[in-house]
């Protein structure tokens, strides 16, 4: 496939940095200092959720080699997430690669259940997900108690969903990016910790919402 060349580990890190603290500079003014000179304690930490336990509401590490990744993917997304799943096991980290295995026509909810289930029973600490548009796979990951499903389509986008939303799970369009790009949003992604603070409260009432409608019921 051509295109550019894929920016090095560094180079992504630095833009990294530099998307994060536009993003915060535009959201909040200022808030970045108010943080800064707030006491250790200030933060509440988040409420323990169900599947993947949650860090307290201070920052998380990044993910790094040796952590395990869930990957899938149905039949338009196939070749992009044998890439993917390449240059993460040459990254050094434990892939796991829930399917499909060509192709052949499949159904994207059944690959990216498989996913949300082994980010949200703990096998995994991470999932990536991909389909033709991938919006289809964050709707089924998002079903899934304990999995907070990202759809991403550029770097801003998956920094600011593992920093401010806690993102477990990564979910892409095949048919709506190429693969150099993609690589991209996944280094990204994975390189940027959850930020906690006041971003804490926020999905916390995230994760109320779900625990409010347990087996999918709603009240009449």
């Amino acid at each position: 496939m051509t295109g550019r060349p894929v920016p090095s580990e560094e180079e992504i890190r630095a833009l990294v940095r530099r998307v994060v603290a536009d993003v915060l500079a535009e959201e909040s003014p200022g808030s970045a200092a108010v943080e800064a000179a707030a006491p250790a304690s200030a933060p509440s930490p988040a409420p323990v959720l169900p599947g993947p336990a949650a860090p307290p509401g201070g920052a998380e590490g990044a993910p790094g080699p040796g952590d395990a990744i869930a990957v899938g993917a149905d039949h338009g997304g196939f070749r992009l997430k044998e890439r993917l799943a390449f240059r993460l096991r040459e990254k050094g980290y434990a892939v796991e690669d829930c399917g499909t295995d060509s192709t052949e026509a499949v159904d994207y909810p059944d690959y990216a259940l498989r996913v949300a289930e082994a980010v949200a029973s703990g096998r995994c600490r991470w999932g990536i997900a991909v389909d033709g548009a991938g919006i289809g796979s964050a709707m089924v990951a998002n079903k899934v108690p304990g999995v907070r499903a990202a759809l991403c389509y550029d770097v801003s986008t998956a920094v600011n969903s593992r920093e401010h939303n806690h993102a477990n799970l990564l979910t892409l369009g095949a048919g709506l990016i190429g693969e150099n790009l993609a690589w991209q949003i996944v280094e990204a992604w994975l390189a940027t910790p959850w930020g906690g603070g006041r971003h804490a409260a926020r999905v916390a009432k995230i994760d109320a919402v779900e625990r409010r409608y347990p087996a999918g019921r709603v009240a009449s």
